[in-house]
């Protein structure tokens, strides 16, 4: 059979592109070994004065890598999830929900990947069971694990296998704490033993170049280590993820390697692998880890009695994108500059007002909302802090009572909007939780700026899931109502009540504008 029709049938199962370069060794050699046989040595020539080959004994080069991994390897798991799906194929005016290729699914699994490793199997009601893979690293010798909170989301089961176990061998986990704004998420498993424990390291002391390694299990390939540099620092990637900052690296990240750690040349973790951008969702060079100094300051509020992260807030908005236009037209040099107050915030009952650009906390400068929201973020409930600002190019001070932002933005966060003593969200009535339309997903998605909102989640088992409202979605009215931002969205949720008809005007995942909008409705239960 020549190499074409090898070839060809190497193609026909499927086996092309990998088997194709052992089709062109094969036929190489085969080539080598025809020539070989087809030339004649000289006559008389001798043989005897060829130098036999050796090879010499093994030398240690350079062990820097090899050290790291052999001493952090043994605190690098491997997780793996069993959940169930409802409804997983489901048609809505008469059209296939299977993602085509683009939409907000895309948007989302662009940065964090689509289920990693799944194997889905039926269950009887025509739910799914599916299973998916990820990693995590071992921060303290009593079991407790840090990983990427959609690793281990919606779980029904948590295992966890250690490189050092025997085959077959793995640990029932249980959930810690989960932090949905940075990712992260705490479990631990009951050993009789201590386990080896990762260092951290300060991730402010990386610098771009820097060399580092990546650890985790890709595609379920237990303790794979891939080296790389630091891209680069302070990486935003995700619109509305305020405290997500990322290191970018280009250490090979895939699938599986989200929640495990990032480390650098002192063997200590100075990130955890949380995303990667790419068109195909698997490698293309550019990874995110989230730094290690955020992840201490989140593990350490989820190990806490309450297991949940506080943060303070004091309701103002702003955009996103910094807008050298917005700046010249309020007349601030620089600052924050607030777009919306919300009602009966702190900022509200300061006397805080649209169009008031932030200058200055307890004296010290803030130019970008980023700073902003960091030191707000950081203070606790119920301090007082003195913000320093402009109106009509005029400075002005004011004294703000800082609130809790998962209460203040309950409608937004998805928690309880009472105030409740109760340290556990409560599912809201729709169990949906839904983004403002930002420019950059408008202008992706073809929708008119500023009009709708879009699904980001939609909890198991809500009245959401059940009238199939799904995850990428926009919703541009409920009950004739307009909702462009989450709080016109949280107000028409919370006026309404058990036995009402709700009827959504929805613009579906992965349609054009062309291709109109559709009515999702339900009686809520």
């Amino acid at each position: 059979m020549d190499s074409g029709a090898i070839w060809t049938r190497m193609k026909a199962h499927g086996w092309a592109s990998t088997a194709g370069i052992l089709v062109t060794l094969a036929v190489g050699i085969l080539i080598g070994t025809v020539v070989s046989y087809g030339v004649k040595g000289k006559e008389g020539q001798k043989s005897s004065d060829a130098t036999p080959l050796s090879v010499p004994s093994p030398q240690q080069m350079s062990n820097a890598f090899s050290q790291i991994a052999k001493q952090l390897g043994p605190s690098v798991v491997n997780i793996n999830t069993e959940s169930t799906i409802k409804n997983p194929h489901r048609r809505r005016g008469g059209q296939d929900d299977e993602d085509g290729g683009g939409g907000a699914d895309d948007f989302f699994n662009r940065f964090f990947g689509g289920p990693g490793g799944q194997n889905p199997f039926g269950g009887g009601d025509g739910s799914i069971r599916e299973r998916s893979l990820g990693s995590g690293v071992l921060v303290d010798s009593k079991g407790y694990i840090v990983t990427n909170r959609h690793v281990i989301d919606k779980a029904d089961r948590i295992r966890v296998r250690m490189q050092d176990d025997p085959p077959g061998v793995q640990h029932d986990a249980k959930v810690v704490g989960e932090d949905q704004e940075t990712d992260l998420a705490v479990i631990k498993i009951d050993v009789e033993h201590a386990l080896p424990a990762a260092k951290m390291g300060n991730s402010d002391g990386m610098q771009v170049g820097d060399w580092v390694l990546a650890i985790g299990s890709p595609f379920g390939q237990v303790g794979t280590v891939t080296a790389g540099i630091v891209s680069a620092k302070g990486r935003d990637i995700v619109p509305n993820r305020q405290f997500q900052t990322f290191i970018q690296t280009d250490a090979a990240i895939n699938p599986g390697n989200s929640g495990g750690p990032l480390v650098n040349m002192n063997g200590e973790v100075i990130g955890i692998n949380t995303a990667i951008l790419s068109e195909t969702n698997a490698y293309a060079g550019v990874g995110f880890s989230l730094p290690s100094n955020t992840v201490v300051q989140v593990y350490n509020q989820l190990i806490g009695p309450d297991h949940r992260v506080s943060r303070g807030s004091i309701g103002i908005m702003f955009d996103a994108v910094e807008n050298p236009a917005i700046t010249r037209v309020y007349g601030a040099g620089s600052g924050v500059t607030v777009s919306s107050v919300v009602a009966g915030s702190p900022a509200d009952q300061a006397g805080l007002k649209v169009g008031d650009t932030i200058t200055t906390v307890e004296g010290k400068k803030v130019t970008k909302g980023s700073e902003l929201v960091s030191d707000i973020a950081s203070r606790k409930p119920g301090a007082k802090v003195t913000l320093g600002f402009l109106r009509n190019s005029k400075a002005q001070e004011t004294t703000v009572t800082v609130a809790d932002r998962a209460k203040l933005f309950a409608a937004r966060l998805n928690d309880d909007s009472e105030g409740s003593d109760d340290s556990t969200p409560k599912q809201s009535k729709f169990g949906v939780v839904v983004r403002k339309l930002t420019p950059e997903i408008a202008e992706r998605l073809d929708m008119p700026s500023g009009k709708g909102v879009i699904v980001q989640d939609v909890k198991p088992g809500s009245f959401a899931e059940d009238i199939n409202l799904g995850r990428g979605d926009i919703i541009l009215e409920v009950n004739k109502q307009p909702v462009n931002s989450e709080e016109d969205f949280g107000r028409v949720e919370s006026s309404l009540k058990s036995g009402q008809d709700v009827v959504f005007l929805v613009r579906p995942r992965g349609s054009s504008r062309q291709d109109g909008t559709i009515f999702v409705a339900g009686t809520l239960p």
